[in-house]
């Protein structure tokens, strides 16, 4: 017998509990199927343990400032690695709780299980045959480790299996570093670890200009080796691991492996669907919709490799439960993108990234925070900000920063380049004195002198007699 629904979901990641969430708004026949551990990966393996490990490393790492300035006794501070994990680990099972808790209360329309397709519209989980009337696949990703490198064993570790390990070693090698790779590689070297970063590209964190991501090697090299444009070799010995690349070999006691993450799509039968796979062997998808061609089906978080952060993968949720119930309605539209790496110094992008600019057009605003005022004060001057603005408008088109408290900077930008702000409208905004968000009004005052229009007024709005700024 075939147990029919309406609404199918693969995987209870973050993609997977908003998509039927919103799904539950239209209908309560929707179906949750989930492969392996619940707990979205952010809560469980990604964002949220890493940052309570980041918090943790930046706050010790503070200490080197506080004795250069008149505060006695830093030195004599020590990390417990042991304590430090275990407390990560308090803190991710206490996130991982809500979202086990909501595929536990679906009772039956919760099945764990290795979904298959049989066609476009059945499934089979467990033996048991499902027809659904759409089906939304986000079953997620999983870290990618080359087979040649498994021989390493257990001293090869994952972003996946890092804040299981109980007494991590003090030499550390760390391969990638995207914004995964950094973050880690950082959180353990502030926390005592010698710590050898390669990287097979020129640019770390994903950012993707020069000057900005020249800036984060130099705050980060304080603290460790980094090695970029390098293709790494691993070996295992009794002594440890050596990382080799062909100019230097180092020998550690640990690796991680930040190569990136490749889709959990083995299993589910997707050569049945009779559609155009990727090079990934994802079906291609319509990336305003998410929907697969003509089918019932659409993908959703970072299963489909479009946007792959939290926050992304949430409004994909949304997205792809709303199209599939609502196949007709107009598409939704995307935020502007947004990424945050939370180093110390802090970096990211919003809006358009460097590499993404238009050959011509565009003009570039600058500060450089190793002189900026505030983040003098607090011992924190390292970075560079860049905004990208179009020359014939004004109009901010993106930015790549590094900088302290950039995750709050580049909410700011994004905020504004989702408005459409243009360069003149974000300097009529109101600044304190002092703050870091000075430095962004320093880049956009340097942007606006490359602009070949020049506004003539000074950086104030016109009255509007209709809005009465007075207080009382």
């Amino acid at each position: 017998m075939t147990r029919r629904v309406r609404i199918a979901i693969l995987g209870a990641g973050t993609a997977g509990l908003t998509a039927l969430k919103e799904a539950r708004r239209y209908t309560d026949d929707v179906l949750l199927i989930n492969h392996g551990p619940y707990g979205t990966t952010c809560a469980r393996v990604g964002c949220m343990p890493s940052k309570a490990l980041i918090e943790v490393a930046h706050t010790y790492s503070r200490r080197e400032w506080l004795g250069t300035v008149g505060i006695d006794g830093t030195a004599g501070m020590t990390p417990d690695l042991r304590a430090v994990m275990a407390h990560v680990r308090e803190l991710r099972d206490r996130f991982t709780a809500g979202s086990i808790e909501i595929a536990d209360d679906l009772g039956d329309r919760s099945i764990h299980g290795r979904p298959r397709f049989l066609d476009p519209q059945t499934l089979e989980v467990n033996g048991e045959k499902i027809h659904a009337e759409v089906v939304i696949i986000a079953t997620g990703t999983r870290p990618i480790v080359p087979e040649a490198w498994r021989e390493v064993g257990d001293r090869l570790v994952t972003s996946d299996d890092v804040f299981e390990m109980v007494a991590p070693g003090q030499r550390l090698g760390v391969v990638g570093l995207g914004p995964i790779g950094v973050e880690l590689a950082q959180a353990f070297a502030q926390l005592g670890c010698e710590v050898h970063a390669f990287t097979k590209g020129s640019s770390i964190a994903g950012l993707s200009d020069p000057e900005v991501s020249a800036s984060l090697v130099e705050a980060l090299g304080k603290h460790m080796s980094i090695t970029t444009d390098a293709e790494v070799s691993v070996r295992a010995d009794n002594a440890g691991v050596t990382l080799d690349d062909g100019n230097k070999a180092v020998t550690v006691d640990w690796v991680l492996a930040a190569l990136g993450r490749q889709p959990n799509i083995e299993g589910l039968g997707l050569d049945t669907l009779g559609v155009e796979l990727d090079q990934r062997g994802v079906p291609v998808f319509d990336p305003a919709t998410l929907r697969v061609g003509d089918l019932p089906i659409y993908l959703a978080g970072d299963v489909n490799g479009h946007r792959p952060l939290l926050h992304e993968a949430a409004d994909e949720g949304r997205i792809a439960a709303y199209q599939a119930l609502h196949p007709e309605a107009e598409c939704l539209m995307r935020r502007t993108p947004l990424g945050i790496v939370f180093t110390e110094p802090g970096a990211g992008q919003a809006g358009l990234r460097h590499r993404e600019l238009p050959a011509a057009g565009v003009v570039v605003g600058s500060v450089d925070y190793s002189r900026q005022g505030r983040a003098v004060m607090a011992g924190r001057n390292a970075g560079l900000l860049h905004l990208y603005v179009d020359e014939a408008d004004g109009r901010i088109l993106g930015a790549e920063a590094v900088a302290p408290d950039a995750e709050h900077l580049l909410h700011l930008l994004a905020w504004a380049i989702q408005q459409r702000m243009t360069v003149d409208t974000m300097l009529h905004l109101p600044f304190y004195h002092p703050t870091v968000e000075e430095g962004l009004r320093t880049a956009l005052q340097s942007a606006r002198r490359a602009l070949s229009k020049r506004r003539e007024q000074p950086d104030l709005p016109l009255c509007r007699p209709a809005i009465d700024w007075a207080l009382g």
